[in-house]
């Protein structure tokens, strides 16, 4: 079976949140149907939405086998997993896994859209993205990341020196 190239968005910002991310990336990785490829720096970012702690934000690069929906019941899983409630939009979290593109695919339904809508507009996704992805281009806007993330604002996201392991 042909494996497809992904990009995940990772954040926690609350908790061990540095642990909660190299563990998810490694738990990730446990099906054989996933290989991680690439892996961005740790980014410091200020939340968007009520008053909590700054996410820590990275990307990563996969393969996988899964389809798009079994991969995104497989993200929901091990956001459950590191205890991930939902209790209000953009609070805060132990973790937050987003599937930002499934190669070249264009999806919508009601609990799935790939691309991800917001990727355009968020520098904490763009930025590391653009570390590890520069060239893949969007197939909405037919951009590359490192085009769209030249558009957006930078404030608000640093990059640490650290690479989640």
């Amino acid at each position: 079976m042909d494996t497809i190239p992904c990009a995940i968005a990772l954040g926690s910002n609350l908790g061990d949140s540095q642990r909660i991310l190299q563990a998810a990336l490694a738990e990730l990785q446990t099906p054989p149907s996933i290989e991680l490829v690439a892996q961005s720096s740790l980014y410091q970012t200020v939340p968007i939405g009520p008053v909590q702690p700054d996410i820590l934000n990275a990307c990563a690069l996969i393969k996988t086998t899964l389809s798009p929906q079994n991969l995104l019941h497989r993200l929901l899983h091990i956001e459950q997993h590191f205890g991930r409630v939902r209790r209000q939009r953009w609070g805060p979290r132990t973790l937050d896994l987003d599937l930002i593109f499934y190669g070249q695919v264009r999806i919508t339904e009601p609990d799935l859209h790939i691309p991800h809508p917001r990727l355009r507009e968020r520098a904490f996704v763009l930025i590391p993205l653009a570390e590890i992805a520069p060239n893949w281009c969007d197939p909405v806007s037919g951009q590359s990341v490192k085009t769209l993330c030249d558009a957006v604002d930078p404030a608000g996201v640093k990059r640490l020196n650290t690479v989640i392991r």
